[in-house]
């Protein structure tokens, strides 16, 4: 009766490799929102723009499958991703009127670990979002 109390312990998932965590993360499906934080996997790095910005070709898991593009840091991000690499890419707006493979306007938020906790997502382990972007409170 007691027990009631306690924390039950979540079981966490873990995956060996990067692309495993992304094939998992295509096989939940992600709609795409307005400022959603979607996994993705960076294909290759493309290089820097005249801000200081660099840009990735990234294949990122939405509800439809894997949806391959551009996309950037922001030009104050202090830490870049790697190829390979499993990201968080941050949707910024939702371009109706682009095709679909453009119609994601955002950037890569952070790096993230290959752990996906049920209740609070996947785990992040290196932030590329400067600190003067405010960050969303999550409730």
């Amino acid at each position: 009766m007691f027990n009631w109390f306690r924390k039950k312990r979540e079981e966490v998932l873990e995956f060996p490799d990067n692309a495993a965590a992304f094939a998992h993360a295509c096989s939940v499906g992600y709609p795409p929102l307005i400022g959603a934080l979607i996994p993705a996997l960076v294909a290759e790095e493309g290089g820097g723009g005249a801000e200081g910005e660099r840009t990735f070709l990234i294949s990122v898991a939405t509800a439809g499958g894997a949806v391959e593009f551009w996309s950037c840091t922001l030009k104050e991000a202090q830490f870049h991703p790697k190829a390979g690499d499993l990201v968080g890419f941050r949707i910024v707006t939702i371009a109706s009127d682009l095709p679909v493979d453009a119609s994601l306007i955002g950037y890569i938020a952070c790096r993230l670990d290959r752990v996906l906790s049920p209740r609070k997502g996947w785990v992040i382990s290196q932030n590329y979002t400067p600190k003067d972007i405010k960050q969303p409170i999550r409730w």
